[in-house]
């Protein structure tokens, strides 16, 4: 009789842990930007619902001190090349992988000198674990196991603020399949 009992309660804890994090991904996908973070550039607060409902998101996670470090220059050609049809490029600096060593105004200053970077770079933080900011931890609940593997990680988030594709560090942001999708999202037809 104690094993029925045992295994009724393995039963019943199983069906418990797989319906919550289907109900976390079902919510609401306009929950996804409900965040109010801090910029550094430019600098204030911004809430992330209010600023980009109806856009099409890249979301990077960068580090000034990194092997990929040079996408910057990239990540602001697509910004540019795109922001007018609805695409916003947002940088989360963090030391999550040790290579983001300068601190607020150092951060923007070195991308706004060796890459001029337009587009919203984020207060210095976590991505990862407990200590990520707001928006990374939604999207680690939202989407287990997508979190970032390594500095420029990338999110592809569409208008209706779904995560619709991620992109390894070595995903180029120009001229490439993280591009085609960008056009796509943005209802640009890709061309053959």
């Amino acid at each position: 009789m104690h094993f029925l009992n045992y295994l009724k309660n393995v039963l019943f804890l199983s069906l418990f842990l797989f319906i919550i994090p289907n109900q976390v991904q079902a919510s609401d996908p306009q929950d996804l930007l409900y965040h109010t973070l801090e910029t550094l550039y430019p600098k204030g607060v911004l809430n992330l619902k209010e600023k980009y409902s109806n856009k099409v998101i890249l979301a990077v996670n960068t580090a000034s001190g990194c092997g990929f470090t040079p996408q910057y220059d990239g990540l602001e050609k697509l910004h540019k090349k795109y922001k007018d049809q609805g695409l916003v490029v947002l940088g989360f600096p963090s030391n999550d992988f040790y290579q983001e060593q300068k601190e607020g105004d150092e951060i923007v200053d070195f991308c706004r000198i060796n890459y001029g970077v337009t587009f919203p770079i984020f207060k210095k933080g976590s991505v990862r674990g407990d200590e990520a900011n707001t928006f990374y931890k939604n999207l680690a609940a939202r989407y287990p196991g997508k979190t970032p593997k390594w500095n420029f990680f990338k999110y592809l988030i569409n208008k209706n603020q779904e995560l619709v594709a991620l992109y390894p560090s070595q995903e180029s942001p120009l001229g490439g399949q993280l591009e085609l999708d960008i056009k796509t999202l943005l209802g640009d037809k890709p061309q053959n």
